[in-house]
């Protein structure tokens, strides 16, 4: 029955793990992770995935399952409903319009934990994590900016949410720390995961005179391949796909959540855990640099290294002199933007081509 009520949205789950709940594990131990696409697109839905896997591996006794392709409406709201009544009492939403679905499950359920992936709402038994990735973002802004011969950089995103316009700021902000004169031109594909959008924006910014493109997208692949088929440089987005692109590939950004995920859940056998958001960082070691590609000289490689030790050391990106497209100030010499400014991004900086919609 279980297979046969989601097997639509294409399901995935081992018979084992399913099985828990007659071979009566520890309720602490059963941890659900939902993901809005599949688990195969070395992207985002990859990149959480191979988190579950590491932490199974860390923390023994604890098991999982994953729910993949699951879209962001009442579908998710009843895979969680399901999972809790399978007694699973973590719960991982882990894309951005998962929030309110699991607000409104967490509660009829208040001994589950739920924790979103980037939200800003709380419940009593729903925190939020997630990691500034756009510090590694503006490192792979650097190598773009060093390795550019047009000055134009290109970026496909699928949707203008904070999270995502942080990345493209702080990506235009590292080029222009190498090049000024650099502009990065966004296209919004208005979609997660399309891979006939994405490869016809990837190939309208090439035409338009774009030697150097990245992404904001659940799953890499299509842009990157792109890239490399037309001559073009990439930066990659999530984890380290320089295999799709081994000539054009420069770096990219990377999660690493399975520290993350084992902090939260080892936090909730502990009965240590609250409600809040968690944000990690470079510091942290949530998010990393990408391996680099043979276009990178060992030149920009060692700029690149001094900037990721000063963001470890506590160096500030939102601060200092940051102007918006219309010559507005974001922040002033001296001035930092506060935490919730960053968090509920809604502008793009100077030297960013394209609009919000």
């Amino acid at each position: 029955m279980f297979h046969s009520y989601l097997s639509p949205f294409k399901i995935a789950a081992t018979a084992a793990v399913l099985a828990l709940g007659a071979a009566g594990a520890h309720a602490a131990d059963k941890v659900g992770f939902i993901y809005v696409g599949p688990r195969t697109d070395f992207g985002y839905n990859y990149a959480m995935d191979q988190g579950r896997l590491a932490m199974e591996k860390d923390m023994p006794g604890t098991k999982t399952v994953f729910f993949e392709n699951i879209p962001e409406n009442a579908e998710v709201e009843r895979v969680m409903e399901r999972l809790v009544s399978q007694g699973f009492t973590i719960i991982f939403p882990t894309s951005y319009g998962y929030l309110d679905p699991a607000l409104k499950v967490a509660v009829k359920y208040p001994k589950v934990t739920f924790m979103h992936a980037g939200g800003f709402k709380l419940a009593p038994n729903l925190g939020t994590f997630f990691a500034d990735i756009d510090e590694v973002e503006y490192l792979s802004g650097m190598a773009a900016g060093s390795c550019t011969k047009t000055g134009k950089l290109g970026f496909v995103a699928a949707h203008p949410i904070p999270q995502t316009l942080r990345n493209i700021n702080a990506f235009t902000l590292g080029a222009q720390s190498i090049n000024p004169k650099v502009t990065c031109t966004v296209v919004w594909t208005g979609s997660w995961s399309d891979p006939a959008k994405e490869a016809e924006a990837a190939n309208t910014l090439i035409d338009g005179g774009v030697d150097v493109l990245t992404m904001h997208v659940d799953g890499p692949i299509t842009i990157t391949q792109t890239a490399e088929k037309r001559g073009a440089m990439v930066c990659g987005y999530h984890a380290d796909a320089g295999k799709f692109a081994p000539k054009g590939w420069l770096t990219g950004s990377a999660w690493n959540w399975a520290p993350l995920m084992e902090r939260i859940v080892k936090s909730v056998n502990a009965g240590t855990w609250k409600s809040e958001h968690i944000r990690g960082s470079i510091k942290d070691g949530y998010v990393k640099l990408a391996s680099f590609g043979p276009l990178v000289s060992d030149a920009t490689k060692k700029l690149i290294a001094e900037k990721e030790k000063a963001f470890i050391g506590g160096g500030v990106l939102w601060g200092g002199a940051i102007s918006k497209q219309d010559g507005s100030a974001v922040t002033k010499a001296g001035e930092v933007l506060p935490l919730a400014k960053i968090e509920s991004m809604d502008f793009l900086v100077a030297g960013v081509k394209g609009t919000i919609k």
